[in-house]
């Protein structure tokens, strides 16, 4: 049986299944859900149909991308591969606000099946499609509204608990979220499955913000401009190397998750009501910056909203970018006095 496991390329391990599963799930989602909506919303912004349109069709093609991209990281055939469009739409729609995780796993099941089966008939262009989609299309019926349920409820949970006590809860989910982010996981990917939105996507937004930006900032002197964009517009992932070796250089940034979080949450009362998957990107591509303002949007086209004021534009800056970027910088330099970091302890390869 390991002989055959290792033949068909099936590998049991937490790095497979949550690490680069996660991982390729959240690049599945940004070229679908997310770049869809920032497109709807340029349509909408200068009355362009057109990418109305364009911005709608990506959007509605999130559950195929992100079942595809896991079968992209878990090496599976082409037929597998492709059958597995079918088997995303299937997920995400039957796991109703808690699609993406329910996508995650029965994606990973079907894709694991298909594989079993890849090239062991004469038939295989039948065989392989057929398992592939016949597998995951049912575990889709009989799991994924109680994996839908189970995550959005945890979701809710946390949601709920944020509005309750904000300034705790802004800290808890701001430093978790924002450690995520830096972490070789998706902290995207975790805030889709839970569809984290509101004040908590706003904490979220405030802990991803601050690993990036703070990254970026306290190693500007060893990085230089290229290694500001890469890690304030890219990921502060980059630093996982540095992290590894000394530990202590993650204290700034996590410092800053813990005050940009309450200073969100608490203070400005920064809700993150676009997409959720927007709440784990931080700076990325600003996206997490145009979630908040889609988000704006829709307020005030549901009728919560009156306006987007000085105030909601104040509070957004504070906590995507001055909050994180001084406060890492002042805390980097503290430990930079005592030895804790060195030169070069930051210098991206």
């Amino acid at each position: 049986m390991k002989e055959f496991l290792k033949r068909k390329n099936i590998l049991f391990s937490f790095k497979r299944y949550g690490v680069d599963c996660l991982g390729a799930m959240a690049q599945g989602l940004f070229c679908s859900l997310l770049i869809g909506t920032i497109i709807k919303t340029l349509g909408q912004q200068t009355a362009l149909e057109y990418l109305v349109t364009v911005g709608t069709y990506a959007a509605s093609m999130a559950g195929p991308a992100m079942a595809v991209s896991i079968g992209f990281a878990l090496q599976a055939p082409p037929l597998v591969l492709f059958s597995l469009a079918a088997v995303g739409g299937a997920a995400n729609e039957l796991g109703g606000a808690g699609g993406p995780l329910a996508v995650l796993i029965i994606a990973i099941l079907a894709t694991e099946c298909g594989k079993l089966v890849s090239k062991e008939t004469k038939i295989d262009i039948l065989v392989t499609p057929f398992v592939t989609i016949f597998v995951g299309v049912a575990l889709s019926s009989f799991l994924a509204p109680g994996i839908g349920a189970a995550a959005s409820s945890v979701g809710a949970l946390i949601m709920w608990a944020t509005d309750l006590q904000p300034f705790l809860m802004g800290i808890i989910v701001s430093v978790l979220v924002g450690i995520a982010l830096t972490l070789p996981i998706s902290s995207a990917a975790i805030c889709a499955a839970l569809s984290l939105t509101g004040l908590a996507g706003g904490a979220a937004v405030a802990g991803c913000c601050a690993n990036m930006v703070g990254f970026a900032v306290m190693s500007f002197k060893e990085n230089k401009w290229g290694g500001l964009v890469s890690q304030g517009l890219g990921t502060s992932m980059l630093q996982m190397g540095n992290i590894v070796r000394n530990p202590r250089i993650w204290i700034p940034p996590i410092a800053a998750s813990a005050v940009a979080g309450p200073a969100a949450t608490w203070l400005f009362k920064l809700q993150m009501n676009g997409t959720p998957v927007s709440s784990g990107m931080g700076t990325c591509g600003l996206v997490g910056q145009i979630g908040v303002y889609t988000g704006w949007l829709g307020d005030i086209a549901a009728g919560t909203k009156s306006a987007i004021t000085a105030m909601d534009w104040i509070g957004l800056v504070m906590v995507s970018f001055i909050l994180p970027g001084v406060i890492s910088l002042i805390v980097g330099n503290v430990l930079r006095k005592i030895g804790w970091i060195k030169e070069g302890d930051l210098k991206l390869e």
